[in-house]
């Protein structure tokens, strides 16, 4: 069985995790096939934009506990790191990643989601870090990622009292940016997607760097990081063509992508 399932739908690329049975949770084997899923799309000039998703009643519902509870000290560092790395595949890749979350998304699931550029939810949808309560941290990054998109006072209370909550108040605190109804997560996720895909993708790409590695930089060096992809982005043919349009009062229909 195909631990992460790839389908295509024009220039986005729909990466499925696979394990339902586990409720997606994520093994060794899972995360290596997840980083290399996301690097084949990443790689692939035709795919625009990525969305992960969950089979099942599961989004990801964290961590292989089965696999990580017999590890020492060293092995756990270890297979946080390689979370870490699948995790940092999604946010460094040149593409925008969309996270459908359409189940449970707690521990390395919630982490996951957390690594997409955009999250959007299921109203089915649960949210946490429960790893205090296995006498564990978070280890694929939660403890970095959730102070900065809810903020340190919410972050501190999820992770301290490892609670789970629902896709209200995860869109309540800033977590997920929108909520729909079960049968309406992936038409409106393939909605959101296709609307990012009809942009230059070069100004789309250079959007995503810029605030990424803006996030983890001083106001100075992010600002020389976008002067520098906005001047970028007056050596392309999208530019030219996009601006001329709007000075003649018409617009472009599809763009070039170069």
């Amino acid at each position: 069985m195909e631990l992460v399932q790839i389908s295509r739908d024009a220039h986005v690329a729909t990466l499925t995790m696979n394990r339902p049975e586990a409720l997606n949770a994520l093994n060794s084997a899972a995360l290596d096939a997840l980083e290399s899923a996301v690097v084949s799309a990443n790689a692939d000039d035709s795919v625009y934009v990525i969305v992960i998703t969950g089979a099942g009643r599961s989004f990801v519902a964290g961590a292989d506990i089965g696999e990580m509870k017999d590890y020492n000290a060293v092995q756990g560092q270890s297979f946080g790191a390689r979370g870490s790395g699948a995790f940092l595949a999604i946010e460094r890749g040149a593409k925008p990643v969309i996270a459908a979350v359409n189940g449970f998304a707690l521990g390395g699931g919630c982490e996951l989601a957390m690594a997409c550029d955009i999250r959007i939810a299921s109203e089915k949808a649960k949210f946490g870090q429960p790893e205090v309560g296995l006498g564990i941290t978070p280890g694929f990054g939660g403890t970095q990622r959730l102070p900065r998109l809810v903020g340190l006072s919410n972050a501190m209370e999820l992770m301290f009292t490892g609670k789970m909550i629902d896709a209200a108040e995860a869109l309540r605190i800033g977590l997920v940016s929108a909520v729909y109804p079960p049968e309406e997560l992936m038409p409106k996720t393939a909605e959101l997607a296709a609307a990012i895909a009809r942009q230059p993708q070069i100004a789309v790409r250079q959007i995503k760097q810029c605030v990424r590695k803006g996030m983890q930089a001083d106001i100075d060096t992010a600002l020389a990081f976008e002067a520098g992809a906005f001047g970028l982005c007056f050596s392309t043919e999208d530019q030219y063509d996009s601006m001329t349009a709007f000075t003649e009062k018409r617009k472009i229909e599809v763009f070039k992508n170069r």
